[in-house]
């Protein structure tokens, strides 16, 4: 009797292993998940504003057509982008254009003084921080999943349920590393 308790225990605690492995695998990966959806509720806010922010621009710059018609396509871009990959690319396209409008901007007294434009700014800019706070946080839960469907002994588990890594939300081209070039 006693020779079959010790497999079965044994037995037992590997189950008890696998499934608490399994358990936290799905954990890590569900909050990486909804770090993404961070970032996705801060992007769509920042999509809704940037309409706004265009209609006051273009009341005043009526030579510069091109920035606005950029700012509107690379965010439409953006919208439409289906994986983290290719999010990242559009995102840092529209960054680097926002940049160059603001700066545009300070070529215009009166439209730096409007009240409109100014609180539009504003919210952008909290937009902009809560966005890379959220950029952060999602790294991070990517982080501790890539680490723990990498390290031994969860890298079996990981491998036999079929858990794969996530992309980091990173800086991809030279442009979003430099100051934007700005020329009038």
């Amino acid at each position: 009797m006693f020779h079959i308790l010790i497999p079965v225990a044994v037995l037992l605690l590997i189950a008890l292993w696998v499934m608490s492995t399994y358990n936290q695998l799905v954990r890590l990966k569900l909050m990486a998940q909804e770090a993404w959806s961070g970032i996705d509720v801060q992007l769509k806010r920042r999509y809704d504003l940037i309409p706004n922010l265009v209609e006051i621009v273009k009341g005043y710059s009526f030579h510069e057509k091109n920035i606005l018609t950029d700012v509107t396509r690379l965010r439409t871009q953006s919208m439409q982008a289906t994986t983290i990959k290719d999010k990242q690319v559009a995102e840092t396209e529209l960054a680097g254009t926002l940049k160059i409008l603001f700066a545009f901007a300070e070529n215009y007294p009166d439209l730096k003084a409007n009240e409109n434009y100014l609180a539009l700014q504003k919210e952008l800019s909290f937009i902009e921080q809560e966005l890379q706070l959220s950029r952060r946080y999602y790294n991070g839960s990517v982080r501790n999943y890539v680490i723990s469907i990498e390290q031994f002994p969860s890298n079996i588990i990981a491998k036999l349920f079929g858990f794969s890594g996530m992309s980091y939300f990173e800086i991809t081209t030279d442009q979003e590393r430099s100051a934007p070039n700005i020329k009038f």
